[in-house]
């Protein structure tokens, strides 16, 4: 069996991570996940300035239930004094975790000195963090292993010293696609430097691939391959439990996506361009998958998505 890991005082029921990201991981999509084995989960990153700003778009996302246990809100800022307004609303009070982010490379955070760019100021990171820390909330940080440059023991042990219940690590330069190798050796150094929980993220496809990242870390973060695939956490956990990999089980897919249609409309969340984009990566890995995708794409309206999907 898996063991559990702690982040503060959170008990996580095992060591699985679904990655917050953009356009994907919505109270709907968390909760499926959640469902395959996923053991923490985040709200996509969101800018403490609009949620400050009471942003009509960024309340949606920030929505959480009963059920989306632990969660963790994921936000990124430029500057400390966004973070202290922030804590007086007392818009972290449902979550169990604040995690900042400092790895977005997107050009529209890191224009705003958010994001990775915070990488090249490990005290501004710092002083977010002792912020939170200070008006009691659980804090972890995301980081990459730097913007241009790779400075990312410098950043982990300031984010350590700073307070910070735990460390994310994706293991490429802010500069960096996913064409480039996700380097993992710098997670393991980071690891050995400091004592609190590093989680890994990177080039995390299969149960094989969780095996070795959680030799060298305490958790590991999956992020592309549990798009349009929450089974991939059911398929993660029998291999850590039995050594087998299983193959990705388009049918189940399926089942979760109309799972997450349900709870889309349940919860108030419905995003059409959203659902289009994460139906594209469901729709994978199936014969005549390219013209299911085409005719997912020409749908106008939830409904007619849903019929869609019913009879797929």
């Amino acid at each position: 069996m898996m063991k559990s890991i702690k982040i503060g005082n959170i008990k996580l029921k095992n060591k699985l991570f679904l990655a917050p990201m953009v356009d994907v991981t919505d109270l709907a999509y968390r909760l499926i996940c959640r469902k395959a084995g996923a053991g923490m989960a985040y709200t996509e990153m969101l800018y403490v300035d609009a949620i400050t700003h009471e942003n009509e778009k960024t309340q949606k996302l920030m929505k959480t239930s009963k059920e989306d246990k632990p969660v963790g809100i994921q936000v990124t800022g430029n500057n400390v004094s966004e973070f202290e307004k922030a804590i007086k609303m007392k818009v972290f009070e449902k979550y169990n975790l604040v995690d900042i982010n400092c790895g977005c490379p997107s050009i529209r955070i890191t224009g705003n000195q958010a994001g990775s760019f915070l990488l090249k100021n490990p005290d501004k990171i710092s002083g977010m963090i002792k912020t939170l820390k200070n008006s009691g909330y659980t804090t972890t940080a995301k980081i990459r292993l730097g913007f241009e440059n790779n400075n990312v023991m410098k950043v982990a042990k300031s984010i350590e010293k700073a307070g910070a219940d735990a460390l994310t690590i994706h293991a490429r330069l802010a500069t960096q696609g996913t064409g480039t190798k996700a380097d993992w050796k710098w997670i393991q150094e980071a690891k050995k430097e400091i004592g609190i929980p590093v989680i890994g993220n990177g080039d995390i496809f299969s149960g094989k691939d969780t095996e070795r990242m959680l030799e060298i870390a305490d958790g590991a973060m999956i992020a592309r391959a549990a798009i349009g695939d929450p089974h991939i956490f059911e398929r993660i956990s029998f291999y850590l439990k039995t050594g087998k990999e299983r193959e990705r089980n388009f049918k189940k897919n399926i089942d979760y996506f109309k799972k997450y249609l349900y709870l889309a409309k349940k919860h108030d969340i419905i995003d059409i361009p959203r659902i289009k984009y994460l139906g594209t990566n469901f729709l994978r890995n199936k014969e005549g998958a390219a013209k299911l995708r085409n005719e997912l794409m020409q749908k106008k309206d939830f409904n007619e998505i849903q019929d869609f999907i019913r009879n797929i």
